[in-house]
């Protein structure tokens, strides 16, 4: 009888918990395939500066607050209880979230719902802070050492899970419902639609007990951490192995998740110019094809170790980063490939008219002609190489021997579109759907190896008084600064050098970090204790 309540008890952890990490990145696709419709609904009549700043904050609240979520509820996590801090978080999150489906518009009420969508996203972002550790602690310190890898990874799996939902989510909607219902009033429905996710993750956490680690602190004389960031942050040793885990793990899994489920759809969409449709579906694929390797790789973790299985998934994607991504190219148009090795093209520009287009908030606007012309071919999907103009030169681009001149004029994109059409640049793309996913393929699978043991390894990490915001903060780091910057510092670097592979670097090198910290720093946590 005590053997079942425990299975049923440790059932109830892992689906709650799984739930809310479901929840988490449910949210975090959800705000950004919808970010344009909400731009149009809450910060329409704004000025130029003041849309600006509204963009800073929305920003902010997604990256920033992540981990100052994670300082906060790690502290409550670590002096009230897992439960108490994984239930506020979840609803928070979810109350927020719920929300944003329910405000008025701009043109209802003006200013106030700018203010009260950026309100909301706040409140989110404090709230993912506390939630992914809570998910990971709850099942790790209730789980049996022999499979706690295993068990674990089931909220990692979530993580997919949470994207696929979205994808469909959406698709289904604005299949359902038309373009014009959907930009209407069908997006809020992706916001209410969470309301589901949220009573499921509530109701398991309501039924589950404390963490029996945390309840057995509590029975010590010295009881939980009464100073939690002095312990955590003004200890050597603890703060030895919050940077072992940040560069150690949390860097590739910024890089390595972020490029096989995000990164990747936008060099289809926006470099190659694939139809979105066809790469959603893609990725669609892709998740539901890796899901069950999250699961797997957990269960590898608990026989083999927790680094061999880590240390793969950084292998396999650093191996794969540059050809894997050439290759796709070649399968998602071909054309392309062909043209630029016939008609290669060349901005020629003044150096000091070229801005580095560093954009994270998506306001900021880059009007020199150098950087209209870069903005133009990087749009259209093609490298380019770059020669430097005499001081004051407005800059051209030579599309093999024809010259297109003056970017900032009303038909340049007409006559450039032109010159790349007569040099044989196609006009869109004739792809080879199977090999695209077998492509994208490659990176799920490094994923899935990377980030299945991930939270296991984390827990194991740190020792019981501090370890919700010892783990917390790291990973929060390494999923909204690294993760997160992805997409805009990737986008930077090709605009910069004219290469459409360049941007890849940005993930090589933070998971090239990781792979070397993990081999020589991070040790096996395999079968550790967590009663320390």
């Amino acid at each position: 009888m005590k053997h079942a309540q425990a299975k049923s008890n440790m059932g109830l952890v892992v689906g709650a918990s799984a739930a809310a990490s479901a929840f988490e990145w449910y949210d975090f696709y959800i705000f950004g395939t919808l970010a344009p419709v909400i731009s149009a609904k809450f910060f329409a009549g704004l000025t130029p500066t003041a849309a600006y700043i509204a963009a800073l904050a929305l920003f902010g609240a997604g990256f920033v607050f992540r981990p100052l979520g994670a300082l906060i509820f790690g502290r409550v996590g670590d002096q009230l209880g897992r439960k108490s801090a994984f239930l506020i978080t979840v609803m928070m999150m979810g109350g927020a979230t719920f929300a944003i489906g329910l405000l008025p518009t701009y043109g209802q009420i003006g200013v106030a719902a700018s203010v009260l969508v950026i309100l909301a996203r706040i409140v989110q972002g404090t709230a993912l802070g506390g939630v992914y550790g809570g998910a990971a602690i709850s099942v790790a310190e209730h789980a049996p050492a022999p499979v706690r890898g295993y068990l674990g990874s089931f909220v990692q799996m979530s993580a997919p899970i949470g994207l696929l939902v979205a994808l469909s989510v959406v698709l289904a909607l604005r299949t359902g419902l038309g373009a014009v219902a959907f930009d209407a009033w069908g997006w809020r429905l992706c916001f209410l639609a969470s309301a589901g996710l949220l009573a499921i993750s509530v109701f398991m956490r309501l039924k589950m007990t404390e963490s029996p680690l945390f309840s057995a602190l509590e029975g010590t004389g010295e009881g939980p951490a009464r100073a939690v960031y002095r312990e955590t942050f003004g200890d050597a040793g603890n703060l030895r192995l919050i940077a072992v885990a940040f560069f150690s793990m949390m860097c590739a899994q910024g890089a390595v998740f972020y490029t096989a489920y995000f990164y990747v759809q936008v060099f289809l969409e926006k470099s190659l110019g694939l139809d979105p449709r066809l790469s959603g579906a893609l990725l669609m694929g892709v998740v539901l094809l890796t899901a069950p390797l999250f699961v797997l790789a957990g269960h590898l973790s608990d026989r083999i170790g927790r680094k061999p299985v880590m240390l793969a998934g950084m292998l396999l994607a650093l191996v794969a980063y540059f050809p894997a991504f050439h290759a796709m190219q070649t399968a998602a148009n071909p054309g392309l490939a062909a043209a630029q090795a016939t008609a290669p093209i060349v901005v020629v520009a003044d150096p000091a008219d070229c801005v580095t287009a560093f954009d994270p908030v998506g306001k900021a606007q880059f009007h020199s002609s150098c950087n209209l012309a870069k903005a133009f071919l990087v749009g259209a999907g093609v490298s380019y190489g770059q020669r430097a103009a005499p001081t004051g030169t407005p800059a051209q681009i030579e599309v093999g021997s024809v010259v297109v001149g003056s970017p900032g004029t009303a038909d340049f994109r007409l006559r450039a579109r032109a010159a790349l059409t007569a040099a044989g640049y196609p006009d869109k793309a004739v792809p080879d759907a199977a090999a695209l996913f077998g492509l994208m393929l490659v990176f799920g699978v490094s994923a899935a190896l990377l980030y299945g043991p991930l939270s296991t390894a984390a827990v194991e990490l740190f020792p019981t008084r501090i370890r919700y915001t010892a783990m917390s903060v790291p990973y929060h780091v390494g999923v909204g600064w690294v993760g997160g910057l992805l997409p805009f510092s990737a986008f930077a670097i090709v605009t910069a050098t004219g290469n459409l592979f360049a941007g890849l670097w940005y993930p090589f090198v933070f998971t090239a970090i990781s792979f070397v910290s993990m081999l020589v720093f991070m040790p096996e946590t395999r079968g550790r204790s967590l009663d320390f």
